[in-house]
């Protein structure tokens, strides 16, 4: 089976139950899961990212987390890089790579390839940094609407860290990042059969704001507050920083820094809903091999079908 394909993929929103899903699937193969996670890479941030437990890392093989310390970059190039290296790793061990998360960018830079993008310019991000403090993300939102439309239009006026990046495209090269994206590589998107995607969608968005809801509240209790103060006592962080850009790092972080943290569940819980409803909107505009409702009584079961199909078994 596992020969068959380069990898099978696994993706759907935050608290759709993919973790269990892959690790139901990993008990009846010879699997070992690569995360596609932008924030499980970095270490000392555990709670806040619903990261596997250690019981569950000893059971199946996991790769991509704890790689980083959160003061460090992850980039999309660089796990395509990391993925496809793993990939053939896994394989040459005679085990099926089995790609589990909800960075939908990660995915896809790895099943259709990446434009080759201008990197990050330190002086340009300082400078927008420093605008957005003066005039707030929604006017450089504004900004980013008026020279590259189709990008402003897919992402929320708050989502700092893709209107810093589209913007830095704009002014480091006078194109739209829309543009560049849309350069991408035809040859890698010709691969994308060789990695087969399975998408958790639920057909009930309540049901998942249900579940977002009672994972924020199991991440507090379970002490995510004292994790980000940890973070915030080391003295080299920012909330510039990606790593404390993550959805509920961000809000819990400007908690702490207001001294006030009443307003933290509601806020982590609504910048977790925006973050699913992206991601919902991202797996409904790309191929899928087969699309899974998780909230439906057999969703385990045909989500696991799904997976022995596209994996060739």
């Amino acid at each position: 089976m596992a020969a068959q394909v380069g990898a099978v993929c696994l993706a759907g929103p935050t608290a759709a139950g993919k973790s269990a899903i892959a690790l139901a699937f990993a008990a009846r193969h010879a699997v070992e899961i690569v995360s596609v996670d932008s924030a499980l890479v970095y270490r000392g941030m555990d709670i806040g990212t619903a990261k596997p437990s250690p019981a569950e890392r000893a059971a199946v093989p996991h790769h991509l987390i704890d790689i980083l310390d959160p003061a460090a970059a992850y980039s999309a190039a660089r796990f395509v890089e990391d993925a496809r290296r793993l990939v053939r790793e896994i394989r040459a061990r005679g085990r099926l790579p089995l790609l589990v998360g909800g960075t939908m960018l990660y995915f896809k830079a790895l099943r259709e390839g990446l434009a080759a993008m201008p990197e990050a310019d330190a002086a340009t991000r300082a400078a927008l940094d420093a605008e957005a403090a003066e005039r707030g993300w929604p006017a450089l939102h504004a900004d980013l609407a008026r020279v590259d439309p189709a990008t402003a239009a897919r992402l929320p006026p708050n989502d700092a860290q893709r209107i810093q990046r589209a913007l830095e495209v704009w002014r480091l090269t006078g194109r739209p990042i829309s543009e560049w994206q849309a350069g991408g590589s035809a040859a890698a998107a010709a691969q994308a059969a060789d990695w087969p995607l399975v998408a958790l969608e639920p057909a009930s968005r309540a049901w998942l704001h249900e579940r977002i809801a009672a994972r924020f509240d199991a991440m507090l209790a379970a002490g995510f507050v004292d994790e980000v103060r940890a973070l915030r006592a080391r003295g080299d962080l920012h909330p510039g920083l990606p790593s404390m850009r993550a959805v509920g790092y961000r809000q819990a972080w400007a908690a702490l820094d207001a001294g006030d943290l009443d307003p933290l569940r509601d806020a982590g819980i609504a910048a977790t809903r925006q973050l699913a409803k992206r991601q919902l909107t991202w797996l409904r505009s790309t191929p899928r091999d087969a699309v899974v409702a998780c909230d439906e009584t057999q969703a385990e079961a045909r989500a696991l079908a799904a997976l022995e199909r596209a994996a060739g078994g």
